[in-house]
């Protein structure tokens, strides 16, 4: 019933975003993935990684089976494109897959085995859904909110001492090589979030069900409830507003050499175009909530969740996508929701309440300093550079260790070894 009355909240919500977007002359979330079941999709890596994460549900020869069949149907629409001169891509093949993977859970399973199919393909279709429902929310926040208060952050960041415009210089003086590693470690963050969930739920084909708590759930909830800051606080980001790339919109030409500050923060026009999709910064949040989830892995899986985490950053800020104000937030808006989601699969208590209460005091602060205090900010960064950081590590510390409490409750106690009593 759960499951169910979830699965209906999640369609509801792809209704209403295919809606809002038809109103505004696009397509929706569920037009876009169900036109990738024919045409050349967007996201063939994306649908390749949601068949891997359904997969987790099935048995090695049943693994096999499901990869075969989608490769096949790649090269075979793939040769049908080339002798139409369509455009080329692959990916259909793994849609086909998951698809049939639920046609099956209900036609030819019943009971908890059917359960188990339907999650599993329920969870590779969320995952590309996901991304789909991120465009829609992104053309929404340009639609609907025509000022932006980057001026704000802006003015707010220098008591951070300006990273974007620091790293940005940085990353043009690594020249090419060094900004195709970080667009590529940008781009393909789904990717290592799939290939870091199928390590979690290596066990699922064969305890038959799922673990209660694993990375999907808090990627999908922070894609859910991030867009919906945006819409409160609509930022664009360094390289539009002060950069290239904001064209006769953007305030001036100086990002990242010179950093702006002005008198009188406010906010000003953008284009019905640019996504407003800077506060808080998300990919952060799933940067962090990636690392996290990789510290129980194998050595390598921690050295890939650090990298992608730093590189992560590096990029946020270096391409001017982000002012060092949104990775704050991000992180703490991650450690929460995070929180979040193991108290609800735990249990409630008081330190799991303490701390989800805490980080979202911590979220609601920062963004009211970045919007009321911005001047002081900047003039005092001595005082305020370091309460930010402050703020963002008291949420880390709160909670490193609330889970380690968590976990050692959770761990079995060692049986003592019997003793041999000599007669």
């Amino acid at each position: 019933m759960l499951w169910g009355m979830a699965g209906v909240t999640v369609l509801g919500f792809l209704v209403a975003l295919e809606i809002a977007a038809r109103c505004y002359g696009v397509p929706g979330p569920i037009t876009s993935q169900a036109r990738e079941v024919i045409f050349a999709p967007h996201s063939g890596p994306l649908l390749y990684a949601g068949m891997a994460l359904m997969m987790v549900v099935l048995t090695w020869r049943q693994r096999f089976i499901a990869a075969g069949a989608a490769v096949a149907i790649d090269l075979v629409l793939w040769l049908v494109r080339w002798a139409a001169d369509a455009h080329m891509n692959i990916g259909n093949g793994a849609l086909w897959v998951i698809l049939g993977c639920a046609v099956m859970a209900v036609t030819r399973h019943t009971g908890r085995e059917r359960v188990l199919l339907l999650k599993g393909a329920g969870l590779g279709l969320l995952l590309v859904a996901g991304h789909k429902t991120g465009d829609t929310w992104l053309l929404i926040t340009s639609k609907t909110r025509p000022m932006v208060s980057d001026q704000y952050v802006a003015t707010a960041d220098h008591a951070l001492g300006n990273p974007s415009w620091v790293v940005g210089r940085f990353v043009v003086a690594t020249g090419p090589i060094g900004a195709h590693v970080l667009d590529a470690v940008y781009g393909q963050l789904p990717l290592a979030a799939a290939i870091i969930a199928l390590y979690q739920l290596r066990n699922v084909a064969v305890e038959r069900r799922f673990p209660g708590h694993h990375m999907v759930r808090t990627f999908l909830v922070i894609g859910l409830l991030g867009p919906g800051v945006y819409m409160m606080f609509p930022v664009v980001g360094p390289i539009f507003t002060y950069g290239a790339n904001g064209g006769h919109w953007a305030v001036a030409n100086v990002w990242p050499d010179t950093p702006s500050l002005v008198n009188t923060p406010h906010q000003i026009p953008f284009d019905e175009v640019t996504p407003r999709n800077c506060m808080p910064s998300l990919h952060t949040a799933w940067a962090t909530v990636l690392f996290i989830h990789s510290r129980k892995g194998p050595r390598l899986l921690q050295f890939a969740g650090t990298f992608w985490l730093i590189a992560t950053l590096c990029a946020t800020l270096g391409f001017g996508y982000h002012y060092g104000a949104d990775l704050i937030a991000g992180v703490v808006f991650a450690l929460t929701v995070e929180a979040a989601m193991r108290s609800l699969d735990r249990g409630w208590d008081r330190p799991g309440i303490r701390l989800v209460t805490y980080g979202a005091t911590v979220f609601a602060g920062l963004l009211a300093s970045y919007r009321y205090l911005p001047m002081e900010m900047a003039g005092e960064p001595w005082v305020f550079g370091p309460l930010l950081i402050l703020a963002m590590a008291s949420v880390v510390h709160g909670y490193v260790q609330t889970t380690k409490m968590w976990d050692a409750k959770a761990t079995p106690p060692l049986r003592p070894e019997p003793q041999l009593i000599e007669v």
